[in-house]
């Protein structure tokens, strides 16, 4: 990161330049100092310069000469741009406009170490991108990609597109993508902080790998909204942030919102942090932390609105190993997108090797908690949560095969059909647990709840 020192210099010499007077009848625009020319090069806004000729050799220059790209305000139509290694482009926030012509690709850079991109508007004008594009925006083999203060807009299929990859996506707007906004995948170490990613197609920001390895990335402080599943499915479409295969990831301090299915969704992602987060108005699960993973921390989020509040699934694929601590989770209802073997409603589900703890419940429909499914339990600690408004607090499996549970120091209120109710599968076979004892149930260790 710059000093403040480096950082008040060099926007001393940006503002400098662009509030330079021109002399009298000159029609050449203000231009960041110790950048490339861009009216030697004839790429000036709105010239017509559809194939892109001398906006290419404007920046392989500057490439080569190591200096940056800067735009004038004004819109330059152009399409199948190739980035070499060390391209710099930036121009001025809001007004300096690329606008994708067709015929391809926009953007595109494969195997360099740097490419940095920022204070640009880039409009894909929802126009056909090639086979071979996956995004309007496509970077393959770059060390550090760093885009800033950008905005992403109209791309038929992802707004942009990194694969093994490295760097920073950060303070930038990427919206109306036919996929999803931010597809990454076999990223290092990459961090997503600060945008905002909206209106796409079938998913926000996306970070996933081939093969389940380390990745390390860091998604945080992003709002993300209103993103569909216009493909459907049963979860692979419709998520705010989705992480599969990913490991080492943390998930923080975000704002997800009006998802067709999950605001966060892991999928085979172990090491999987989650926490401080608002998810609302989730059209399934709003928190979801499934099929092969080995540790999750699902820590200080708020949930409020979805089918499902948070669900540590899957036991019979592998799926172990969470703490889910200090949640809220409200307002839930029995209506998902597609039909439920159990349904919805459930608040807080888990079923091997969890601690579930200082959790608030209020408003499930169906279930506060569900504590295992048939025989898929093992090892779980339910204690010091508070249950408001459900119709049965903890439905806990007594199936053959269902393993150890503790329920102990929790609190249940309006849980007018139980506190603690054992099943098997659906299907409910005990009376209150939470006062009757559990004898019959040696696996189950239930002390000290209240009842109100």
């Amino acid at each position: 990161m710059p000093s403040r020192r480096e950082f008040l210099r060099l926007a001393a010499v940006a503002t400098a330049a662009l509030s330079a007077p021109r002399a009298l009848g000159s029609t050449r625009q203000p231009e960041l100092r110790g950048s490339i020319d861009a009216v030697r090069y004839k790429a000036v806004p709105d010239g017509g310069d559809r194939k892109s000729g001398s906006l290419q050799r404007m920046i392989d220059d500057a490439s080569r000469n190591n200096v940056p790209v800067f735009l004038p305000p004004g819109t330059y139509k152009v399409s199948n741009l190739s980035l070499p290694d060390n391209t710099r482009i930036t121009g001025v926030p809001g007004a300096s406009r690329i606008v994708y012509t067709g015929d391809g690709h926009l953007f595109s850079a494969e195997n360099v170490r740097r490419i940095e991109l920022s204070n640009i508007v880039i409009d894909g004008q929802n126009r056909w991108l090639g086979d071979y594009a996956g995004a309007l925006l496509q970077f393959t083999g770059v060390d550090e990609v760093l885009i800033d203060n950008c905005e992403i807009g109209g791309s038929r299929k992802h707004g942009l597109q990194l694969e093994r990859c490295g760097g920073r996506i950060e303070r930038s707007r990427i919206s109306g993508a036919g996929q999803s906004g931010l597809y990454a995948v076999e990223s290092a170490g990459l961090s997503i902080a600060g945008n905002e990613v909206f209106d796409c197609g079938n998913g926000g920001i996306l970070v996933h790998r081939w093969k389940k390895a380390a990745d390390n990335s860091i998604v945080s402080g992003n709002r993300v909204y209103r993103i569909r599943a216009n493909d459907g499915g049963t979860g692979q479409n419709g998520n705010g942030i989705n992480i599969f295969r990913a490991d080492n990831v943390m998930v923080t301090g975000n704002h997800v919102s009006d998802c067709a299915f999950t605001a966060i969704r892991a999928n085979s992602a172990s090491n999987i942090q989650i926490s401080d987060n608002q998810c609302h108005r989730s059209g399934e699960t709003a928190v979801y932390v499934e099929f092969e993973f080995e540790g999750a921390v699902v820590s200080g989020n708020m949930i409020d609105g979805a089918a499902n509040g948070i669900s540590i699934a899957n036991f019979d694929q592998g799926g172990r190993l969470a703490s889910v601590t200090g949640n809220v989770v409200r307002n839930l209802t029995l209506k998902g997108p597609y039909p439920h073997e159990l349904g919805f409603g459930v608040g807080i589900a888990a079923e091997a090797d969890t601690l579930i703890s200082g959790n608030i419940v209020e408003g499930a429909p169906r279930w506060g908690m569900q504590l295992g499914w048939g025989p898929y339990l093992r090892n779980l600690v339910v204690t010091g949560n508070v249950i408001r408004k459900a119709p049965i607090g903890c439905a806990v499996s007594v199936a053959d095969g269902a393993g150890t549970v503790v329920i102990t120091d929790n609190i249940f209120q309006e849980t007018t059909q139980g506190a603690v109710i054992g099943f098997e599968w659906d299907k409910k076979v005990s009376g209150e647990l939470a006062t009757a004892g559990q004898a019959r149930y040696p696996q189950l260790t239930v002390e000290r709840n209240r009842i109100s």
